[in-house]
């Protein structure tokens, strides 16, 4: 039995999210598909480096699957391209030690946020940014704030009131922020995020950017442990999980 380590980048517009869900259309549910074909009809379970939700896209996930099949790594991600639907791309296949897990061994993720803030967003991109209505915030405020956020904090403010993790300290690597033409990137890297972490902080820290929070603020928000305290959610069409890093990787 061989263990392979596949990179996959996905468009999450038509898909209800990374997991299997009874009646969706969701991206492990596709994978598990493929592969149980060309393992005859026998099941085959997919582990990923973590969930994402509907609409949000992929530039960079992670899996892994056991297999017996003797196929070469190279022909094994021509067979699953072949066979998946074209909003799933497999990246890269790779062999990879029994003890290696997609989710247990990561040591970090990188997320990206996108805005478009042209006064008349193209109907192209609509799945694939959050739409600002040609308003452009103030980037120096933006990252002023985001220097509170990096670190390590609980950040419970920062995280979807129904999850059922306890342990809400994460480390915060980097925060930053760069204009792409008419688009406002947000690039966050860290250990591991929350449940809806990242939108939320993006959300926050939009409404520093427009003037409806000062960036000092965010030292009290991240303080009171109080999800009602930090911004809105931002869209899950801008949000794409760019790469998941994994031990002795930086």
């Amino acid at each position: 039995m061989r263990r392979l380590k596949a990179t996959i980048s996905y468009d999450g517009t038509l898909f209800a999210g990374y997991q299997v869900q009874p009646g969706e259309r969701t991206v492990q549910s596709e994978l598990e598909t493929v592969l149980t074909k060309m393992h005859k009809g026998e099941k085959v379970k997919v582990t990923a480096s973590g969930r994402t939700d509907a609409r949000v896209h992929a530039t960079g996930q992670v899996i892994h699957f056991d297999t017996p099949l003797t196929i070469p790594v190279d022909r094994y991600k021509k067979a699953l391209n072949v066979q998946l639907p074209r909003d799933i791309r497999v990246l890269d296949v790779e062999e990879v030690a029994h003890d290696f897990h997609a989710r247990y061994s990561v040591s970090g993720k990188r997320y990206r946020y996108i805005w478009n803030c042209e006064e008349v967003q193209s109907p192209f991109s609509r799945h694939y940014s959050t739409d600002t209505n040609g308003v452009k915030p103030d980037i120096e405020k933006m990252t002023a704030a985001a220097q509170y956020i990096i670190g390590t904090h609980d950040f419970s403010c920062f995280c979807a009131a129904n999850t059922s993790v306890i342990d809400k300290v994460r480390t915060v690597h980097s925060l930053a922020f760069s204009w792409h033409g008419e688009e406002l990137h947000m690039t966050i890297e860290g250990n591991g995020f929350l449940y809806n972490m990242v939108r939320i902080i993006a959300g926050t820290l939009w409404e520093v950017g427009i003037g409806k929070r000062e960036a000092w603020e965010l030292e009290s928000i991240i303080a009171s442990l109080d999800r009602g305290n930090a911004g809105k959610t931002a869209p899950a069409y801008g949000l794409y999980l760019e790469k998941v890093f994994y031990k002795n990787e930086i």
